[in-house]
């Protein structure tokens, strides 16, 4: 996998991925930037989520579970000083579907969390990651 980072002006830089897709990434006014895109750092949340949702809605899938949403909403924590690693994530997820069974979706939760999820994995390495979740009925 490879992907390009190049500096536009101030706090600006642009990335661009190995498939072909851009995201301007920018600092706040008070750090030199324009705030005309997210931080790094929030990209990095943003991507976990993305990954662990992926792997939720995939397994649940394959299980056969009639799953028509799945939203993962993350709370996290950064350290103090510097390198501000993430030290606390919690991610809760709000599952819709007809007839979902909880164990199934606490299932497809650990799977992800454990085995499949490469994001949420490596940032455990330096945050203590939580999850819940909560199941809505159509």
């Amino acid at each position: 996998m490879k992907a390009r980072i190049k500096w536009v002006e101030n706090a600006s830089f642009l990335g661009e991925s190995e498939s072909g897709h851009a995201v301007l990434m920018d600092g706040p006014p008070d750090g030199g930037g324009r705030n005309l895109g997210p931080r790094p750092m929030e990209l990095v949340l943003l991507g976990t989520g993305g990954c662990t949702a992926y792997d939720v809605v995939a397994i649940l899938k394959k299980q056969r579970q009639q799953i028509s949403d799945c939203v993962a909403e993350i709370d996290a924590e950064r350290a103090a000083t510097d390198p501000k690693v993430f030290t606390k994530i919690h991610i809760h997820f709000i599952v819709t579907g007809k007839d979902l069974k909880p164990e199934s979706v606490a299932r497809a939760i650990d799977l992800s969390a454990e085995k499949y999820c490469s994001a949420s994995i490596m940032l455990g390495k330096t945050a203590a990651i939580t999850h819940d979740f909560e199941i809505v009925a159509e």
